[in-house]
């Protein structure tokens, strides 16, 4: 097909830019795709061009003007650590490597349409929350995490960049925690574990966005010219014990000092980087977003709710579980053991 879209994606080894480059290929509507990223994608991918570059470095605005791209997506910001992106670099490839990829999308005047994977942690986690924040609400709430105040500072770059650009279709958007049984994330192995630790005396409520879905509303994004802010989540919301209960995974109720030390140890890997702490509050606040925007503006509409996101992981990761489940008084006796 010619004279269809020209698409960038950054991430590309990573899950959301595969699974977006992957879709994207397919589309009669895209003439071309290419990924962008420090390695180049596990597996094949399709028609899909790579170029090998760290977007902390200035070399991005030499290579992405020729590329002669109208939409890139930028789903190179990282939640969490990644081979070849170790803890101590995330800030850097986040905030460094946005701002480098922001002044290439400058210089690149095919560019009119520009999508950012965002996170709904700019809205913090406070027990005072509202039950569900609208896009407008960021900044309402204290962003106690380092992970929260990158976003924030990333958010406050791309704002800039939009006010400076108008002819150029913006918009970040802010994911809710994804789950899939098949995807590698904190969230995941920590829901995955035979006896789930929980923080004692709060319940809190979840949004968690099926990972299919998560990748679709990355691609209607593209299709899409809604502008600025957009919350991606399901619909509704679910208790942390409702979605334990869902799975059949006994809790262990931790004091809230013990509760990050206690996930790591037992396999949840929310890791040393930025996104622990977030994880934390998260799992002891809960956050909800309103998805009215996503719904109506961008004509998104997930295939799963909240509850039907939760049960489709529990259904397949039940599916994979070898051998009896653990009992709660030996994940116990694991954690006591653990300062000796």
């Amino acid at each position: 097909m010619t004279g269809g879209r020209r698409v960038a994606i950054t991430g590309i080894s990573g899950h959301w830019g595969g699974e977006l480059a992957s879709l994207l290929a397919r589309d009669e509507r895209v003439e071309y795709v290419v990924g962008i990223d420090t390695r180049p994608p596990p597996g094949d991918l399709g028609d899909v061009d790579f170029i090998e570059a760290d977007l902390r470095s200035a070399v991005i605005s030499r290579l992405l003007p020729p590329t002669e791209i109208d939409t890139l997506v930028h789903c190179g910001i990282l939640w969490y650590p990644e081979p070849g992106k170790p803890t101590r670099s995330l800030h850097d490839f986040n905030v460094i490597g946005t701002l480098q990829l922001l002044a290439a999308c400058e210089r690149t005047p095919t560019i009119d349409r520009v999508v950012m994977r965002g996170s709904a942690a700019i809205y913090g986690c406070e027990g005072a929350a509202p039950l569900f924040f609208t896009e407008e609400l960021a900044g309402n709430m204290p962003l106690r995490t380092r992970f929260q105040r990158d976003v924030s500072e990333l958010e406050g770059y791309f704002e800039n960049f939009s006010r400076r650009h108008p002819q150029i279709s913006s918009c970040m958007l802010r994911f809710q925690p994804e789950v899939g049984a098949d995807l590698d994330a904190p969230m995941v192995r920590y829901l995955s574990l035979p006896a789930v630790p929980t923080q004692l005396g709060y319940d809190p409520r979840l949004q968690l966005l099926d990972a299919d879905d998560a990748t679709s509303a990355l691609e209607a994004a593209v299709w899409s010219d809604i502008r600025g802010p957009v919350n991606i989540a399901p619909s509704g919301a679910v208790s942390l014990s409702r979605i334990l209960r869902m799975g059949g995974r006994p809790s262990i109720p931790i004091p809230h000092p013990l509760f990050g030390p206690a996930v790591e140890r037992f396999g949840a890997g929310f890791g040393a980087g930025p996104l622990v702490n977030d994880a934390v509050r998260l799992l002891r606040f809960g956050r909800g977003v309103d998805n009215a925007r996503m719904r109506r503006e961008m004509g998104f509409e997930p295939k799963r709710d909240a509850v039907e996101a939760v049960r489709e992981l529990m259904r397949r990761l039940d599916g994979r579980r070898v051998g009896p489940p653990l009992h709660p008084g030996a994940l116990l006796g694991r954690l006591a053991g653990s300062g000796r």
